[in-house]
């Protein structure tokens, strides 16, 4: 067993969701020595860049959650207008992108997962096959919205329980199909191009995914599919959030999409940038 191997290990014995949940309502509470307190160590911790935020003044967030979603100044993100652009998601780095050969999607050295795994149906996993991926990881310093790749109209929405595995480099090197067994979110979206899903997959001390349709999403044990009324969202707009970070994925089908060829694992990006471009 590797070194990584084994430091990996010790996230299958600890109690991922209930150390999550009691995080996720220190998270939330105002108190306002333990906000302030949980605030400034973790801007210092992870060198968080406030001079983007709207409010770059730590101290004015009611709670961690308000800091760790915050919005940023108006134009601190453009989002490019090309037609023909798909954008990324979320502030972070590419953790892998690339085609789904069948119906696998490559996760990290030695280790894939299926489309009807992560999506938890072959049904939808159909669309996808030999199509494109792009998987974006974001750190605990990044901005924390979810935005648009593409223009969509919201289908559905299915929420699937899961494991809260850490989702950083190490594990995704480590555990087998860690993002298809995480819990996550999965929205679909009627495009241009066909459809697109855009998954947001939970973690380790990750308290809730948010979405602008549904709000905080419930936790629950078994699948949950809700269809919310028709939402048509614009390239670079809102989608939803994670409180606290994670990992976003982006599926499309096949021969729609060519990703940029100078993306690869490890490059950074920012909301809103090119890192795609339609083949239609």
């Amino acid at each position: 067993m590797s070194v990584d191997q084994l430091k990996t290990l010790p996230q299958y014995m600890l109690p991922q969701h209930a150390l999550s949940r009691f995080v996720g309502k220190l998270a939330a509470s105002k108190t306002p020595w333990l906000k302030d307190t949980f605030i400034r160590r973790f801007a210092a911790r992870y060198q968080v860049d406030m001079s983007e935020a709207a409010q770059p003044d730590l101290s004015q967030y009611a709670c961690f959650n308000d800091f760790f979603t915050r919005p940023l100044k108006a134009g601190a993100r453009p989002i490019d207008s090309h037609v023909d652009s798909i954008v990324s998601p979320a502030d972070g780095a590419v953790s892998q992108l690339g085609p789904i050969t069948g119906d696998q999607i490559f996760q990290a050295k030695g280790h894939s997962y299926s489309l009807s795994a992560l999506l938890a149906s072959e049904t939808d996993a159909k669309a996808f096959e030999n199509g494109h991926f792009a998987t974006i990881y974001l750190s605990p310093r990044d901005y924390h919205r979810v935005h648009m790749p593409f223009a969509g109209t919201l289908t559905k929405s299915v929420y699937v329980p899961g494991d809260l595995f850490s989702v950083n480099t190490r594990t995704a090197e480590n555990v087998p199909n860690l993002f298809a067994r995480n819990e996550r979110l999965v929205a679909h979206f009627d495009t241009e191009l066909g459809p697109m899903a855009v998954i947001l997959v939970g973690a380790m001390i990750v308290a809730s995914i948010e979405t602008v349709w549904g709000g905080l999403e419930p936790i629950g044990k078994i699948i949950r599919i809700t269809q919310p009324e028709a939402i048509t969202l614009s390239k670079g707009d809102e989608m939803g959030r994670f409180l606290l970070g994670s990992t976003a994925i982006i599926l499309f089908g096949k021969n729609v999409v060519a990703w940029q060829n100078h993306l690869s694992a490890g490059s950074a990006v920012t909301m809103g940038t090119v890192i795609g471009k339609t083949k239609k």
